[in-house]
């Protein structure tokens, strides 16, 4: 008897001290405890101040390795995104300004360049200005999100940081509206395409070659080997000289009393000679066309003739036209007028007054 009650208090301590561990860990674990604060918990004889480090750095831990996930998914996959997204297909606004009833060079409709092709300055120059921004947006907002979950792990009240971030951001929008400005000016300028590397542009206060083109800025050479840098809020509107296709235009004055359809002849032929050429067949997109007389001047009357060329090569096609269209009016006598003037010289008595 005496033993079955020694056994029967045994097992009473056992279980009041299973229900006081039990009592212990929901305290410091709660009522549904992981795995990682049991094991924890045993582990510190019921430490509950390293128990709940414990769990503050796993969750640190995860948060921040989702931070690193997320960031290397972005890089990843929205620079390939980009690169898709910015690949000019040129053959494709040829066909839209076809459909639109706009005469478009035959040579352009089977030009397409590959997203692969590493090979194309401006294309590389748009990736990358794109990819750069889009990966440090999007990096930047991972870790602020990141920083704000770990701050709140800690117990920080979240609504003043976030206040003050609104009104430091207010301020500091406020004051650097110019680069604000500059940079969404310059990210829509190589998101439409506006031009790239290589074009020839006019951008008001500067004409020249594309050089270089960041989102805060562009940086042309002109012709005479100036280096302008345009900030991209600045460029109000922009020529591109040198998009899908360009046009070499040339007049040429002839006499008034020389015979237009011997000279509209000598013109056409001259200009078809060249373009036929080893040196131009391949610039050029379509046969040179003579518009007719586009004026009649005080010196002689005005004939045009256009002729679409790939882009930028127009202009040395124009010059090489000129010593043509020169040579072959001078060999068929056709003259090319230079300004005559008529003037008139009066001679009068001078009068002379009676004394």
């Amino acid at each position: 008897m005496h033993h079955a009650q020694m056994g029967t208090f045994a097992s009473v301590d056992s279980i009041l001290a299973a229900a006081s561990v039990d009592q212990d860990l929901e305290q410091g674990c709660g009522t549904s405890p992981t795995w990682l604060c049991e094991t924890v918990y045993d582990a510190t004889n019921g430490n509950r101040v390293l128990v709940q480090i414990a769990e503050w750095l796993f969750v640190v831990v995860l948060i921040v390795a989702g931070a690193l996930l997320l960031s290397f998914l972005a890089r990843r996959y929205l620079g390939r995104a980009v690169a898709r997204m910015v690949a000019p297909d040129r053959s494709s606004a040829a066909r839209n300004l076809q459909r639109l009833g706009i005469n478009t060079p035959e040579g352009l409709l089977g030009e397409s360049d590959s997203v692969g092709d590493e090979s194309d300055p401006r294309r590389l120059a748009r990736v990358h200005s794109i990819t750069v921004v889009v990966d440090h947006t999007a990096t930047a907002i991972i870790w602020v999100i990141a920083l704000l979950m770990i701050l709140g792990q800690m117990g920080v009240n979240l609504a003043p940081l976030i206040a003050g971030a609104g009104i430091a951001g207010v301020a500091l929008g406020f004051g650097a509206q110019s680069l604000v400005k500059d940079c969404l000016a310059g990210l829509f300028i190589l998101l439409e395409d506006q031009y790239g590397i290589g074009d020839v542009v006019d951008l008001g206060e500067a004409v020249g070659t594309v050089e270089v083109i960041s989102l805060r800025a562009t940086t042309l050479r002109g012709v005479d080997g100036t280096v302008w840098h345009v900030p991209n809020g600045e460029a109000r509107r922009v020529g591109n000289l040198s998009q899908l296709w360009s046009v070499a235009l040339i007049d040429i004055d002839v006499a008034y009393d020389c015979d237009l359809g011997q000279a509209r002849r000598v013109i056409i032929d001259c200009a078809s000679e060249v373009c036929a050429t080893e040196e131009w067949k391949t610039a050029v997109l379509d046969p040179p066309q003579l518009l007719g007389v586009e004026a009649l001047g005080a010196d002689g009357i005005t004939i045009r003739v256009t002729v679409r060329t790939k882009p930028g090569t127009q202009w040395a096609l124009q010059r090489t036209l000129r010593e043509a269209f020169k040579n072959a009016l001078d060999a068929a006598e056709i003259e090319i007028p230079f300004p005559q003037r008529t003037i008139w010289v009066r001679n009068e008595e001078p009068i002379v007054t009676e004394q």
